[in-house]
């Protein structure tokens, strides 16, 4: 079931509509509908700035006095913006709804108590509901690129907005190969879009979740376990609830803990993005190899928790030591790009590399010794231990 309500319209239920930051409540003597309570909840989470073509109520699961789905703020087609969406979470009262959405304290708890929302999912809505909507400095995703490892497509859209050029910039847009899109790592999956069609959302561990726009031919996915390089659907330009697509792409975004987050410094398949001054001319580095927009990227894989990328800052190689300093002797070297497997990390000498001045030295999985200036692991720290 679904339905689609104008702010204009919902403004008509007037007092009886009552909104709190967490649950809303509808307490009146001709209770509202429950499509009518969630598009009231919509218009006050959505953002005051951005351009709306009305909401989307979408009711993909209902028990009795329980009820799932997703609730989305339209765009209008055809504009450099998108939509915002939710799941959520209902429960009839006395005289109305309870409602929690996507994020927040009321749906961890409502979902926690819903029999239609899976024992799986419980876990995994209570995991996301009071962290921080930040990196909190661990950039680490174990995330692949939305598309076959080994293969390369281009990125057309650097680093810009979920919506275009709000901020963060959470998103790329990446097209070519066979245009099939993957899920970037193992979750749970839902179809955003009423009418099942062109938004994919998969929420994975950490917090983490990744979005997917613009498909066609997409999965209908209510809650559906994914793994890592799943089939979603193919590019496209859908723009079912709002929004622009000018080519066959996807438009892959970040979100951490319920929202939108910046990707920059993320690794995703093997490239640290970064951002321009403006939206979508941002860049990707894997190693000192940089891409820009309209440039190729190669998908390496997810990079392991308790792995590095070399990053020589421009040269082509790394020295490896036989201890954790430039005191030690040297025993070889190590190419710039190379994924390399950390056994643990100790202090040493000091030294400066692309992302700032490290004393810490990792320990590879051969023995040898590296700074960790010259090497991507993000953390700003051990990522496997501290050696003895």
């Amino acid at each position: 079931m679904r339905v689609r309500l104008g702010s204009r319209w919902i403004a008509a239920l007037g007092a009886g509509v009552l909104i709190s930051a967490g649950a809303t409540t509808v307490a009146q003597s001709a209770p509202a509908s429950l499509e009518q309570v969630v598009s009231g909840k919509i218009d006050a989470v959505a953002k005051k700035n951005a351009k709306r073509a009305g909401n989307q109520v979408n009711v993909i699961r209902r028990d009795g006095d329980w009820a799932f789905g997703t609730a989305v703020a339209l765009t209008p087609r055809g504009e450099d913006t998108h939509p915002e969406g939710w799941l959520f979470v209902a429960r009839r009262v006395a005289g109305g709804w309870q409602v929690g959405f996507e994020g927040s304290a009321a749906f961890a708890e409502l979902s926690a108590a819903s029999p239609v929302v899976s024992a799986k999912e419980k876990s995994l809505f209570k995991q996301t509901a009071f962290a921080p909507q930040v990196a909190g400095g661990d950039y680490r995703t174990g995330m692949r690129l939305p598309f076959a490892v080994g293969h390369t497509w281009s990125m057309p859209g650097g680093s810009h907005g979920w919506a275009g050029t709000d901020t963060p910039y959470s998103a790329i847009d990446l097209a070519g190969g066979n245009g099939q899109v993957l899920a970037a790592r193992g979750g749970t999956a839902y179809t955003m879009c009423g009418n099942g069609r062109g938004w994919i959302r998969v929420i994975h561990d950490r917090g983490y979740s990744t979005d997917y726009y613009h498909l066609f031919n997409n999965i209908a996915a209510n809650g559906t376990a994914v793994s890592a390089g799943s089939f979603l659907g193919n590019i496209g330009t859908d723009v079912s609830c709002g929004g622009a697509a000018s080519g066959a792409h996807v438009h892959f975004a970040l979100r951490q803990n319920s929202a939108y987050v910046g990707i920059a410094n993320h690794n995703v398949g093997g490239w640290v993005f970064q951002n321009a001054s403006t939206a979508y001319n941002g860049w990707a580095l894997h190693g000192s190899t940089q891409r820009n927009a309209g440039g190729s990227l190669y998908n390496y894989g997810a990079l392991g928790f308790t792995q590095g990328i070399m990053d020589a800052f421009g040269g082509g190689t790394v020295n490896k030591r036989t201890g954790p300093g430039t005191g030690y002797a040297l025993a070889g070297s190590v190419a710039d790009g190379t994924t390399v497997n950390i056994s643990c990390s100790k202090s040493g000498t000091t030294h400066t590399g692309r992302w700032g001045a490290s004393s810490l030295w990792n320990r590879l999985s051969d023995g040898t010794w590296v700074s960790d200036a010259y090497m991507w692991t993000g953390l700003n720290g051990p990522v496997n231990g501290t050696c003895p």
